[in-house]
């Protein structure tokens, strides 16, 4: 009787193994694609057990409800309406205090405050489109500021009612790094994620070749091929350019996306493209990208040299009207 117990317990035993060998789950590799943040999104992720989509569309809920300026329900358009009773959540934390920091590293050329004159130049959710004159400029100017904005437990507390803020800037590289540390408390060891032209990746496709894309001529923006291949392997990089968000006014006058903070005005500087690349989180260089189109190239330049932690390639046009190229060492 105890022989016959044993055999029996040899094979449950046995028979336990296989079933749960036969329950692991195999790896695949994904391709997920949609739209999100009012632009498209492709993230490719390697040798994963399952499809993360359900969970990626509620981190993108949880931005969406914490920074979209086009959602009216959201914290930030609420705080902009000047709600009193929002208290913010650690999403809104994180991209406030990485834009307090990247405000002062750049003198304020990058700076979420700068929402009314967007949207007064016609480029925000308001769709105001208008020319404005001088006065109007100098009137708006007086809500500009990161300083004059700060945050006391979890409370944003602005110096004028006035005072918008729009951190759509930095928003789609900071959406690009929450889905990284996802991927990456999931042992998730290669992937790209992209999300209108914001690239960040880690370690390498599935043929064990680079993460790599090519670089948009923006003197020929619909053109397929491209003009220069970057590795962008275990890097976040952002573009910033005004050669596909603008619009002419009625004398042909051109007005571009990209506001300086410290003018008023959205007028195009010589810079048509900045491609900022490093080993920091996307929202960084998302902000980079930023405020070095509304510096100009001679400012980025000198920039560049104090932060050799950056690397960038700048399109510019030079006085003769021709297209040029500077690229840090890396991409040289």
């Amino acid at each position: 009787m105890l022989m016959i117990s044993k055999k029996i317990f040899v094979f449950i035993a046995i028979l336990g193994i296989f079933y749960s060998c036969n329950k692991e789950k195999i790896q695949q590799n994904y391709t997920l694609q949609g739209q999100v943040f009012g632009t498209t999104y492709k993230i490719v992720y390697l040798n994963a057990t399952q499809n993360y989509q359900k969970s990626i569309d509620s981190l993108f809920f949880l931005m969406n409800k914490s920074l979209s300026t086009y959602i009216s329900s959201s914290d930030i358009s609420r705080i902009n309406h000047n709600d009193s009773t929002v208290v913010v959540d650690n999403l809104f934390l994180e991209v406030f205090h990485k834009s307090k920091k990247i405000y002062k590293e750049t003198n304020g050329y990058f700076d979420p405050t700068v929402g009314n004159l967007v949207n007064a130049w016609g480029f925000g959710p308001k769709n105001e489109i208008k020319d404005l004159s001088s006065e109007e400029v100098n009137a708006q100017m007086k809500y500009v500021g990161l300083e004059k904005v700060t945050i006391k437990n979890r409370k944003v507390y602005k110096s004028h009612r006035k005072i918008y803020l729009d951190f759509n800037s930095i928003a789609k590289g900071f959406g690009i790094d929450i889905v990284a540390r996802f991927f990456n408390d999931k042992k998730i060891a290669n992937y790209l994620i992209e999300i209108g032209g914001e690239i960040r990746t880690k370690g390498l496709k599935k043929n064990k070749s680079s993460w790599s894309i090519k670089l948009v001529d923006p003197l020929n923006k619909d053109g397929k091929s491209g003009y220069k291949t970057l590795n962008l392997s275990n890097k976040s990089m952002a573009t910033s350019g005004n050669y596909r968000k603008y619009r002419l006014s009625k004398d042909g006058k051109k007005y571009v996306h990209t506001v300086n903070p410290k003018t008023g005005y959205a007028i195009e500087s010589n810079l048509l493209s900045v491609s900022v690349i490093a080993s920091l989180d996307c929202a960084d260089v998302d902000a980079y990208a930023t405020a070095f189109m509304a510096m100009g190239y001679e400012k980025t330049i000198d920039f560049l040299n104090n932060h050799k932690n950056l690397d960038a390639i700048l399109l510019f046009v030079n006085q003769k009207g021709n297209l040029k190229e500077y690229s840090t060492n890396t991409y040289k």
